[in-house]
């Protein structure tokens, strides 16, 4: 059930919390798909009620591959959330993507092989469009917010998201880069698709923490090295994260506002009961 809470902020490694919340109550909320992270954090933040939600729960306890993305995302919807501001750490696949610079990617190509995508299936199928992955009008205020912040940050690129937990080989991080991929994640992708399916707004700052292992004089991804930088990026990623809510809200005229209009195939009659009330949050507007 909507409580309000219109901006979701998705943490992840490195942000564990968000400083200057008030107002601040944890909800743990029950989704069809099992638990949520860990408990959202409720408040307020430059005015706007906000839910922040630790992706690998505080105290970093869970892989990319065991992330539950679609409780993640069902229960920000639950709660009334129409836009989602990511927060990743990512490697440069080019060497103008400087550790502890920001990229705020247009574009996402899938590696993984272990993950939930979609909320259908179970006698409900849909299809949306998913061409823009991230949702442009979003993606501007969160570039925007970079430049208020002063953060050194790039619009535009492909995220290419893999299924981890270990990095990649160098042979692969030659092949992206050959694809012309920008960036290397592990959580992206999944919750972006989620996102438009439960119609919700959703850009990402992604964080530059390392050159991942192509780059001749740092040919090596270590985990001291990245909570190095992550340690470093983590004030700005703040700033651009209030900076950000601050401008919201802004029109929900784009795609993912109604991803779903034309999107469901099933005919509604034909809809397993328990399914229309498990995503009801998701399809209520559409499927009684």
């Amino acid at each position: 059930m909507s409580v309000g809470v219109e901006i979701g902020i998705i943490g992840g490694s490195g942000l564990y919390e968000m400083e200057g919340l008030t107002d601040v109550g944890e909800r743990n909320v029950e989704t069809p798909f099992g638990p949520p992270s860990d408990a959202l954090v409720v408040g307020t933040l430059e005015g706007r009620r906000v839910a922040f939600l630790a992706r690998h729960a505080r105290g970093h306890r869970i892989l990319p591959s065991e992330l539950n993305f679609q409780a993640n995302v069902w229960a920000l919807k639950s709660l009334g959330v129409q836009w989602i501001l990511s927060v990743s750490a990512v490697g440069s696949l080019k060497e103008k993507y400087v550790p502890q610079h920001i990229v705020i990617p247009d574009q996402l190509m899938d590696r993984t092989t272990q993950r939930q995508s979609t909320f259908f299936g179970r006698g409900l199928v849909a299809h949306v469009a998913f061409a823009q992955p991230f949702c442009g009008r979003l993606s501007r205020v969160m570039a925007d917010a970079c430049t208020e912040a002063g953060a050194t940050h790039h619009v535009g690129g492909t995220y290419v998201c893999i299924e981890g937990p270990q990095f990649s080989t160098r042979a692969e991080s030659e092949l992206y880069r050959s694809w012309g991929m920008d960036i290397i994640g592990m959580t992206n992708l999944q919750e972006a698709r989620l996102a438009r399916e439960a119609e919700i707004c959703y850009a990402t700052v992604a964080m530059v923490t390392d050159y991942d292992c192509w780059h001749p004089e740092h040919d090596s991804v270590t985990v001291d090295q990245i909570l190095a930088n992550l340690a470093k990026n983590a004030s700005t990623a703040k700033a651009v994260l209030r900076a950000a809510v601050r401008r919201l809200p802004v029109p929900r005229d784009c795609e993912c506002a109604s991803a779903l209009k034309f999107a469901l195939v099933t005919a509604p009659d034909l809809v397993p009961e328990q399914v229309k009330r498990e995503l009801a949050p998701i399809i209520g507007k559409y499927v009684k």
